[in-house]
């Protein structure tokens, strides 16, 4: 599989991912009390974020898809503020602070894809770059 075309898939994935992050953050910051109380220990900041993340991660999944040159910088700061916001927590639970092991799970998730995103987004356009021997 050539690299644009992992790319093509990594933003299908990130489209639907910032969707479904939209979604489930939105019901847990704005939704019922039922809905609320369903999210336990959620850090407050880190549930922000990912809310927040969630509409860059549709639209650097767009930028991937259009192949446009500034989604692997989006790419890239994605993962840089998911990375700082994951130090955050860490600080956060290193201080006794209440939290669900879920949100481990989830920072571990979102880092991990975005490194990966990142990567592999950086690799396709430094290759775009290079002159082609015919």
């Amino acid at each position: 599989m050539t690299t644009q075309r992992i790319l093509k898939v990594l933003a299908i994935i990130a489209i639907v991912f910032g969707a479904l992050t939209v979604f489930s953050g939105g019901h847990a910051l704005f939704g019922d009390a039922q809905a609320r109380a369903s999210v336990g220990n959620a850090v407050g900041f880190v549930l922000w974020f990912n809310f927040c993340a969630g509409f860059a991660y549709v639209l650097t999944g767009v930028g991937l898809w259009q192949d446009r040159r500034w989604a692997a910088g989006a790419a890239s700061l994605l993962a840089l503020a998911t990375a700082l916001v994951t130090a955050a927590f860490g600080w956060h639970v290193m201080g006794g602070g209440a939290y669900e092991m879920r949100t481990v799970g989830a920072l571990v998730l979102r880092l991990v894809f975005w490194v990966g995103v990142a990567a592999l987004a950086l690799h396709a356009s430094k290759l775009a770059k290079m002159p082609h021997l015919t």
